[in-house]
């Protein structure tokens, strides 16, 4: 859908379902090296924290991921994620915090929240109540172009 919507833009899906991110930072040098992004799209660390991962492992790993997106000269969209009220309000809200630290220190373009009017619609989820259903991807699609699109124009 994002390819549909970009046109003249080549989308390189360079993710692997299930993925966490030190899965993440083991193969970004790779991507990098071969597919030379304009702008990487950084959606990663929701496996960490539904495994319960530290949180100062995920910023780490997220934090090289960026920075090695930078020395590729590539742009950086990082899109937030949000953990079910289950992990407790200490782990879930230093998990938010995470991402929203992470885009003030490296001043990249940020995604609150990627399912945000999405992950409370039971009818765009999946019965495992944490994936958005097929139904629920244009609205996905929404809430990241609202802040790649003028990502694009740089």
């Amino acid at each position: 859908m994002l390819q549909q919507r970009l046109g003249n833009y080549r989308v390189i899906n360079a993710s692997i379902s299930g993925e966490t991110t030190s899965g993440g930072l083991a193969r970004i040098g790779q991507v990098l090296k071969i597919h030379q992004p304009a702008i990487v799209i950084v959606e990663l660390g929701a496996n960490d924290g539904l495994r319960g991962l530290p949180l100062d492992e995920m910023r780490s790993n997220l934090a090289a991921i960026i920075e090695q997106s930078r020395r590729s000269n590539a742009q950086v969209l990082l899109l937030g994620m949000r953990l079910p009220p289950n992990y407790g309000p200490s782990y879930t809200q230093k998990f938010h915090e995470t991402y929203v630290d992470l885009s003030k220190r490296y001043r990249v373009p940020f995604v609150p929240f990627l399912l945000e009017g999405i992950a409370t619609d039971f009818s765009l989820m999946q019965g495992d109540g944490l994936h958005p259903a097929a139904s629920a991807q244009s609205r996905v699609l929404d809430n990241v172009w609202k802040y790649l699109q003028g990502m694009l124009r740089k």
